[in-house]
């Protein structure tokens, strides 16, 4: 096996001759856990030319974390090596450190900074994944990109593809595909996202193929937080300021080091120094960066009843037009909510039948017609239901 420093006009496990029949030139993104470890051996299986490539996300990867708990660690890219061995195929390392760090790393401490909450693995996808490494496959001659997302892209009648929900409903990640647009589905493979399969299933097969990352846990934090200490992290790039905490009349309940260490719909670890009036706790309710207040209040005031969402993406299509009724989900594994939405000079628009509750600035709005994804946006503001 091989590693590259980068992704170069040409390198040797690059495709070359002509493409016949139905055999496509896969980039398999191989991130050192077992989903896209199985989802590259599937891809094998089906017939394609497949190509490992393991993306180096840090330029000092020691700074990442360490252990089987991240997807860009130094151990991820030795147990990817380890499956493209087994597997059979050629693999590669790709160094994305300034991309990565541009695009999902800055972007993340900026959000923070405006006291929005962001989510860097739909930014990652976005920019990264179905961006930067998409642009350098094509480039490469390769036909599509092929990663171990739980989600399903379906060819309609008219030759179009849509993207849809997993069949394997406690795994379905298609809210943080929601960013992808139709020249992006056109070239992307999730072999784990029709078979109806389970984790667990998965694991059994990873197993059956002599992979070793079949028992090696999941990911669920934030990969470039190398001790998983979000306020720590934001704290050591944003500085500490003292500010004050206030109750929704504007009483000044407490202080804090740092707005950007909050988010929205957050109870614990506010350390105010007296308890409300009615003895119930108190939410953080809104983020103020310009004077470094955090605002706090009841859980009732945290309901919503609308939204508006900038950056509209459409996954497979165009802007739908005029008012449709859908469902939207606001969280990575949040449940749907009914919805009425459209497009309005160029922002998503979203209105919910009934309230829901701790919405942040900052997060992405995924909305679905059934099980297909119809787009995504960035919650830019919210309207009390109250």
């Amino acid at each position: 096996m091989t590693e590259t420093s980068g992704a170069p006009d040409a390198f040797p496990g690059a495709p070359t001759g002509p493409r016949t029949g139905p055999r496509l030139r896969v980039l398999a993104a191989m991130s050192g856990g077992v989903d896209s470890a199985v989802a590259a051996a599937r891809a094998v299986e089906a017939g394609h030319e497949v190509t490992g490539v393991h993306l180096a996300l840090s330029a000092n990867p020691q700074s990442f974390r360490t252990g089987a708990r991240g997807c860009c660690t130094v151990e991820d890219s030795r147990d990817a090596r380890r499956a493209a061995d087994v597997i059979g195929i050629p693999f590669y390392v790709w160094d994305l450190a300034e991309r990565f760090r541009a695009e999902v790393v800055d972007d993340f401490i900026d959000e923070y900074r405006a006291g929005r909450t962001p989510n860097p693995c739909l930014r990652c996808n976005e920019k990264i994944k179905f961006a930067a490494l998409l642009d350098r496959a094509l480039a490469l001659g390769f036909d599509a990109v092929c990663t171990g997302h739980y989600a399903t892209v379906r060819l309609t009648q008219d030759g179009r593809r849509e993207l849809h929900r997993s069949s394997d409903q406690a795994k379905d990640q298609s809210y943080v595909l929601g960013v992808l647009d139709d020249r992006q589905l056109a070239h992307a493979l999730f072999p784990l996202g029709d078979t109806g399969a389970t984790k667990d299933e998965i694991r059994a097969e990873a197993e059956r193929r002599g992979l070793a990352v079949a028992r090696k846990p999941d990911s669920h934090d934030i990969c470039f937080i190398a001790d998983g200490d979000t306020q720590g992290f934001l704290a050591r790039h944003l500085g500490s300021a003292e500010g004050d905490i206030l109750d929704e009349d504007g009483t000044k309940v407490g202080t804090h080091q740092g707005a950007h260490g909050f988010t929205v719909g957050q109870r614990r670890g506010l350390r105010i120094g007296h308890p409300a009036a009615d003895g119930k706790p108190r939410y953080v309710l809104d983020i103020s960066p310009v004077d470094n207040t955090v605002t706090v209040g009841p859980a009732e005031a945290l309901d919503i009843a609308a939204l508006t969402a900038i950056r509209p993406r459409w996954c497979g299509g165009t802007a739908p037009e005029g008012s449709g009724r859908y469902t939207a989900q606001l969280r990575a594994h949040g449940a749907e909510t009914p919805v009425t939405a459209e497009v309005v000079d160029g922002e998503l628009r979203v209105a919910f039948d009934a309230p829901v509750r701790g919405v942040a600035p900052g997060q992405a709005v995924v909305l679905y017609d059934d099980t297909r994804v119809v787009g995504s946006g960035t919650i830019a503001h919210t309207r009390a239901a109250r």
